[in-house]
């Protein structure tokens, strides 16, 4: 007998049907039999809202449209929202009231989420709602689930990864063709992987509102987007991009999450990962993600981070995810944060002051004797070891010397004061540039 029949469907509504939006119409539409067959009835999307209908590149045979989102969330026949609009509000005014309506709700959202989710996971516990939300990280690479349940035998120590592909196509780039930011930028714009504003990606809060995510389910704390430290790429330059690589490392935008005696850290970076590291052969527009767990070790989670269809398929599969458990007591269900809501925990988030690491500096240090014992000095005055050192040739004709030094780990409110006097000294020509080191160790 087919079970799958035996069942009424289960009709879902959809809010935004831009590039995600579409793909999840293809997704469901191409994958129906299959999908049934996983979630155990059929699926339709009866009613979809988007502020531009007529530009839509969705299938929308046999969903009845508007250009109200209100519409989609007090439709009494829809049982799951999936809200792919983006932004802040609308979307939360509406997750609510889908929510309040006894709709379970689905989301592509990470700025939703890692601001508010906070708010949306109580109002769905109270209303006996669940929100899937995996395809707000790292899009269709399932990472929420690895961690939430896969890994939930662990006590995971450490979360970092490259989650912003914008950000990793242009020091890929960079990278692989000596080219420079302003230039690969401008290419990602052309070939749609940036935004005409890019902001949110080359400037870091795209991945911190991943990391956000990340943490939280890792550690089981609240999510605290306001907590993380954010720096962005736009001052990498292809002399940075070029002696990382002459000193065995490559520069990567991460997102890093750890965890210690002294609290949580949440930090967004360009960070030198050494060269033999599997993180650092991400390339292009592709996301990964390495957990550290103290009984599995070091497991690296590689994939598409965007695009219409692989983000779809996280979408989907959160929708296969409700639908399985339409009828199980909402006590007994997956946590949203892994964690259940009365045992989160309060630990700090440790400030970037406080935060440890190796660095990278390149400074221009005026042709003249003398300059090298003064660095070296105010380094060694601040306690501040090198590790590596390497001074490049200029032209005969140029009055300043590139100089690059790879310090031993400090923290960071001591590397702050070290930079402060290196750029009062006379000979130097500010701003000293800075890259923090992370050698993923896997012990």
């Amino acid at each position: 007998m087919n079970t799958v029949s035996s069942y009424p469907p289960i009709k879902v509504g959809i809010l935004g049907l831009g590039t995600v939006g579409g793909g999840v119409t293809r997704v469901l539409a191409r994958n129906a039999s299959e999908i049934s067959r996983r979630a155990g009835r059929d699926i339709l999307i009866t009613h979809a809202a988007a502020r531009n209908l007529d530009s839509t590149t969705a299938n929308t045979t046999g969903i009845k449209l508007t250009q109200e989102g209100l519409e989609v969330v007090d439709d009494p026949e829809v049982s799951i929202i999936i809200e792919l609009m983006g932004g802040y509000e609308p979307a939360r005014s509406l997750v609510l009231r889908a929510l309040a309506n006894g709709k379970h709700v689905v989301t592509a959202n990470k700025a939703l989420i890692a601001n508010h989710g906070n708010e949306i996971f109580a109002a769905a516990r109270d209303a006996g709602m669940m929100v899937g939300f995996e395809a707000a990280v790292a899009g269709g690479i399932p990472i929420i689930k690895a961690i939430r349940e896969g890994l939930a035998g662990n006590h995971l120590e450490w979360v970092m990864g490259i989650i912003n592909g914008t950000a990793n196509f242009i020091l890929s780039e960079m990278r692989g063709k000596g080219r420079n930011f302003p230039d690969v930028l401008a290419e990602a714009q052309k070939l749609g992987y940036a935004e005409a504003d890019p902001t949110l990606d080359i400037e870091g809060i795209d991945a911190a509102h991943k990391l956000t995510i990340l943490a939280s389910i890792a550690f089981g704390i609240p999510l605290q987007f306001d907590k993380v430290y954010i720096e962005g790429i736009s001052r990498i330059t292809r002399d940075d991009v070029a002696n990382a690589t002459k000193l065995g490392y490559r520069i990567k935008h991460l997102g890093i999450a750890r965890r210690d005696e002294h609290g949580v850290q949440l930090r967004v970076h360009p960070t030198l990962i050494p060269q033999r590291q599997l993180l650092a052969h991400v390339n292009g527009v592709m996301n990964a993600v390495l957990v550290k767990g103290d009984a599995v070790g070091q497991n690296l989670f590689y994939g598409a981070g965007a695009g219409a269809e692989p983000t779809a398929s996280a979408v989907v599969a959160d929708i296969i995810d409700v639908v399985r458990t339409l009828t199980t007591d909402p006590e007994n269900r997956v946590p949203h944060l892994a964690f259940q809501p009365d045992a989160l925990s309060d630990l700090p988030v440790v400030p970037m002051d406080e935060i440890e690491t190796a660095c990278y500096l390149r400074l221009l240090a005026l042709d003249r004797p003398g300059v090298l014992a003064d660095i070296t000095r105010i380094l060694a005055d601040c306690g501040i070891g090198i590790e590596a050192f390497m001074q490049k040739e200029a032209p005969a004709t140029a009055s300043v010397v590139p100089v690059v030094l790879l310090t031993n780990p400090v923290k960071e409110q001591r590397m702050n004061q070290a930079i402060a006097a290196l750029e009062a000294l006379d000979s130097i020509r500010a701003p000293v540039m800075r890259i923090r080191l992370d050698y993923l160790e896997s012990d």
